[in-house]
């Protein structure tokens, strides 16, 4: 497998591994499995239901529009499920693969949008070849939407658990600091406190204060823990906190 690695805004280096052309090809088999199924199941619903019998009695373009609203969820498929389990389908969560920004953040639904937008293209021969062209020859695996919306597909086999990597002790009668904390993803505190201990090691002061300013600017948190040490070591805590006890 490809191995992809981001350097995020804060110069920190984190590698990954990109999810090969038969995984996504995989999952794309078992989304339209997916969407196979759903479209199997309306159509015997409009049957059984007497909804068809109903709709014959419309004219052709009232008949269209209520046709297109029950599909609607094949349809915008990817770009629902992409957009309510952080860059995931079914297809995804069974291959274990996610999609992500290159810059390591949490893709936006902007994001997904135009990865969507883009699959309404490569869908169709022969524009599909280009797509599957595009991927076998991008270092990062990427189609033709990942490299419009600056996403790329990720394997999450075999890798620990994000939550591993941002786990602090916290202790049961620990008070938190800061709630607005939970404006955050993991993946933004994985690479906060990534970016803080590689700082701390190389005495970075510098990346210190931008780390703290880019936290304040993003949460809207005011820093009530004095330098900027203090004010990453109690985030990461609380964070921990607040997600251990939700």
């Amino acid at each position: 497998m490809s191995q992809l690695t981001i350097t995020t805004t804060q110069n920190v280096s984190i590698n990954f591994t990109a999810a090969s052309v038969g995984e996504r090809l995989l999952g794309q088999i078992l989304d339209f499995l997916v969407m196979l199924a759903y479209s199997i199941v309306m159509g015997y619903f409009i049957d059984l239901s007497g909804l068809e019998s109903y709709l014959l009695k419309l004219d052709h373009w009232s008949a269209m529009a209520v046709y297109i609203l029950l599909y609607l969820p094949v349809f915008f498929y990817t770009l629902i499920q992409e957009s309510l389990w952080e860059g995931r389908t079914i297809g995804k969560r069974i291959m274990k693969m996610k999609v992500i920004k290159i810059d390591g953040y949490q893709a936006s639904f902007g994001d997904y949008l135009i990865r969507w937008l883009f699959r309404l293209i490569e869908v169709v021969p022969p524009f599909s070849i280009v797509g599957l062209i595009a991927i076998i020859f991008n270092g990062r695996n990427q189609r033709l939407g990942d490299m419009g919306a600056g996403t790329a597909v990720i394997s999450l086999k075999n890798n620990i658990n994000i939550n591993h990597t941002i786990l602090q002790e916290v202790n049961e009668d620990y008070i938190p600091t800061y709630p607005l904390v939970i404006k955050l993803s993991d993946n933004d505190v994985r690479i906060i406190k990534e970016t803080f201990e590689l700082a701390i090691r190389n005495r970075d002061y510098s990346t210190l204060i931008k780390l703290r300013e880019k936290v304040i600017a993003v949460t809207g948190i005011k820093n009530q823990s004095g330098n900027d040490q203090d004010f990453i070591r109690t985030l990461l805590k609380d964070y921990n906190f607040y997600t251990q006890n939700m």
